[in-house]
């Protein structure tokens, strides 16, 4: 089982989610930033990498908030969710063609990646307990 990691960055009560882009694994889906956790890495180290490499931010790892697991057909990954703050407004795509701030009840309403959905489901409460 591989770990994969997603910031969940908030911004008033809005999250952001990425669509992937054309050309990439999963085009068209949308997702948490995150990524795979390198051999050797903690998932808080990894989130720092991906959104630095994806999104050319600087990050603040703050707390964990859930997992969820998912089998692809290439394998199972258990997805790591964390509370992220990120420290600069400017957002560079380099893997992804959009994002947007979403309502944090909204976000069933976009075409998530199938391990990030619990996630969405599990938000509100974490966020509005």
């Amino acid at each position: 089982m591989k770990d994969v990691t997603a910031a969940i960055i908030i911004k008033g009560q809005n999250v952001l989610i990425a669509r992937r882009a054309p050309g990439e694994k999963h085009a068209g889906s949308w997702e948490f930033p995150g990524g795979k956790v390198e051999p050797g890495e903690t998932p808080e180290a990894c989130l720092k990498r991906e959104l630095g490499e994806e999104f050319g931010i600087e990050a603040e790892v703050q707390e964990y908030i859930s997992s969820s697991l998912y089998e692809y057909p290439q394998g199972s990954i258990r997805l790591l969710a964390y509370q992220v703050k990120i420290h600069q407004e400017e957002i560079q795509l380099r893997v992804h063609d959009r994002y947007e701030w979403v309502g944090v009840t909204q976000l069933l309403n976009y075409e998530l990646l199938p391990a990030d959905v619990p996630i969405a489901h599990y938000l509100p409460q974490w966020m509005c307990p």
